[in-house]
This record gives structure tokens, sequence and C-alpha cells, in this order.
């Protein structure tokens, strides 16, 4: 029997940010994890990435939150700054109505603007293991007062060599703090650790949605960080778009990137959490309805849409999850009809597109972007299709006004 999200007692806030994002059913994971952290015991989460587990840890450790504290509540434990920046920006819009503070911590960044946050006072810090202790190191963290603790992708950590840094941090955290370990895999160095550090942990094991995507063409292009706004519109130029979804990593992202195409006469509408829930059904349904045929969003924003035309989905930025990327593609060709999937990949994400093709089991088509003289090409070949259009209606027309009667 499936449960929805009202009714699992969260704090009206967050019933209210939940339904603003488009949440209505939890998924298997959400549904089984989030009364069990709701409670304070710890968990550990044998589940795969993209089947929910943000949303299922955040919203527990946004509902026991309390208001106006100085000191850090809740530490969130990432493998890399690419999903560091992913949970932050969930967390955040979870809490956007509560007003949570969020702070990502990860390496490659100055420490200033990092340290005058926390001296400002943050609720919830999301990051690296690196970097928590180089903040650790510096007296900029304090972690003694947190309730609560997660590790995600645990086994990724474990295989990053994380694992000393994990065990230093947690050992500043209070005894009695809930701990939660999310992994795909439970190695014996993971349940080692989870034996030393956890108390009496409830495991909740969920197996994989499977999503078929059958009917859908997958391909890729190559190209720097720095160049990803013009390949995206070289490929515009030239792609048979009926209606697009793209995703991008943040919700300031959505924003910039739909300007930039509106600018550049592809007009796009973002879709993030910063829209109101009247805004974001509005923006939603000139989408269903063809007026918009570009909507930018990320994830979660884009958490419960549910359209059976959206001939394009892009990548503009490669997911963390492999899981997600099946989730995001599996929005185009549905109920029958044939879809494109396009990733911008950068060199330095070359391994997430290889744990790609690992799980979808097949490799994505690579592919080179559109030259000028081809675009040129294209745009004459539309002028004349359009011209021999204009030319058979009035000839139509023509014949029409001729005919007796």
């Amino acid at each position: 029997m499936t449960i929805q999200f009202n009714e699992l007692t969260l704090r009206p806030e967050l019933m209210q940010a939940v339904a603003a994002l488009g949440f209505v059913e939890p998924t298997p994971i959400q549904a089984a994890l989030i009364p069990v952290m709701l409670t304070g015991v710890d968990v550990i989460g044998q589940a795969q990435t993209g089947t929910g587990k943000t949303a299922a840890f955040a919203l527990p450790i946004l509902n026991n939150l309390e208001t106006g504290q100085r000191h850090v509540q809740a530490l969130v434990l990432c493998p890399t700054r690419e999903l560091a920046l992913q949970v932050a920006d969930a967390i955040s819009e979870f809490g956007k109505i509560q007003a949570v503070r969020v702070l990502a911590v990860y390496g490659g960044q100055p420490y200033g603007p990092q340290i005058s946050r926390l001296n400002r006072g943050v609720d919830v810090v999301v990051g690296t293991p690196g970097r928590m202790i180089d903040l650790l190191d510096r007296n900029a963290l304090n972690i003694s007062h947190v309730k609560t603790v997660v590790l995600d992708e645990a086994d990724e950590m474990l295989s990053m060599g994380f694992v000393e840094d994990i065990e230093t941090i947690l050992a500043q955290t209070p005894a009695d703090r809930q701990t939660a370990l999310f992994s795909a895999t439970l190695p014996a160095p993971i349940r080692k650790l989870a034996s030393h550090y956890m108390n009496h942990p409830q495991s909740i094991m969920i197996q994989r949605e499977q999503v078929t995507l059958e009917g859908t063409e997958q391909r890729y292009y190559l190209v720097n960080q720095g160049d990803k706004l013009a390949a995206l519109t070289r490929l515009f130029e030239i792609e048979p778009i009926s209606s697009a979804l793209i995703f991008v990593r943040t919700r300031i992202g959505t924003g910039e990137l739909a300007n930039e195409l509106t600018r550049r006469g592809f007009p796009a509408e973002a879709l993030n959490g910063d829209l109101s829930q009247e805004a974001r059904e509005r923006t939603l349904n000139r989408f269903r309805q063809n007026q918009v045929k570009v909507l930018v969003a990320t994830d979660v924003a884009a958490r419960g849409l549910d359209i059976d035309d959206i001939s394009h989905v892009f990548n503009y930025d490669l997911p963390d999850d492999p899981e997600i990327y099946i989730h995001r593609i599996g929005r185009t060709g549905r109920a029958g009809k044939t879809g494109i999937a396009i990733s911008m990949v950068t060199p330095r994400e070359k391994r997430l597109l290889r744990q790609i093709e690992i799980l979808i089991r097949q490799p994505l088509t690579k592919t080179a972007l559109p030259t000028e003289d081809e675009i040129n090409l294209h745009r004459e070949t539309e002028l004349l299709n359009e011209v021999r259009v204009w030319l058979t209606r009035a000839r139509c027309n023509t014949a029409w006004d001729r005919s007796p009667g």
C-alpha cells in the first residue's frame, strides 16, 4: 500500500516546501527511511543513487532542526564537490520556508568565504571530508553540538581513501548523535565503520527501480566547461526540438542559462525552488501547452514533472549519480514515442560517463558538434522549406478565390 507525503507527520513548513516542489508520493526509500530517521535512531540505507535518498535524510534533518541556534546541527559528508553542491542545494530547496542556513564546503575554493559563513551561523554543513578536516584544524568549524551526521555514498568515500578523515570527523561529534550511512554496496570496511561508530543501526535496503530507455537516442559531446553554452546554442540551431528539458546542477544556474538562451533567440524559462507553487504551475502549463518549448531545471525542481511529449533532454551538467541520469532521460521517449538525450561532457567528467555507460549497459554515442557550414546549410534548407510552404498556401488560396460559386 502506497503512502502520501502528508502521512509522514512532517512539520507544516516542510509539507509546504514538499508540495511546492511537486512531491506527492514518496519513493520507496523515502517512505521507509523518513519515519525511522524522525525517531532519531541510527540507520544504514543500502540504495543505489537516484532512488530519492537525499530527500530521505534531508527531510528528517530539517524536521528536527531547532531554529535560531548558533551551532552546526547537522553534518553531511559526500565524496565529491559536485555531490556536496547537489545535496546542499536540495536541502536549501526543502528548507527554504524555514530559512535554513546551509553551507557547502569543499576543496579548490578559498577558505575566507566559507569561514565567514560559519562565523555568522550555519545550521547544516555539507562537504567533502578533506575540506571539513581543514576547517576543523583551523578551528573554523565546530561540530561538538551536531545532532545528525550523514555519510552519503560511503562506499565511494571508501574507494577515495577518506575513511581516516571520516573517523577523525566522527570522533569530534557527540557520542549520542544520530548517524545515517548510505551506500550502494556494503563491503567489509563499511561494515566495520558502522560497527564502531553507529548504535544498533536499523538497516533499510531498497532495490533499484527499473527504467526502460528503449526508444531514446543517447549521445554526448565532449566540450570544455567554458564552451558549453556555445555548444548548446549550436545544437539548438540544428536539432528538431519540439520541446526540451535541460538539466543543470544549481538553481542559480537555471536562471542564468534560461536568460542566455533567450538572449540568443531560443526562449527558455527556469524551473527551480525559487518559484512559488502558483508560478511553478503557470510555467508547467505553458510548457504543456507548447507556449514555452524549453525548460531549464534542477533535478529537485523537475520532480513530479509528468509530460509525455518532450522531444529532447539535455544534460547541460552531467549528474554525479548514474541513476539520476536514467531518471532524467526517462522523461523523453515516452508513450511509445522516440526521444533524444544529449549530454555535455567535460574532460574531467569522463569517469562519470563511464559509470553511466556501465549502469545502462550500453555506450553513449560520441558525436561531433555541428560546424558553421552545417548550421548555415541547415538554415538555408529550413528557409527554402518555409518558402515552399508559403508558395503552396498562396497557390491554394488563389485557386480557392477563382473557384465558381
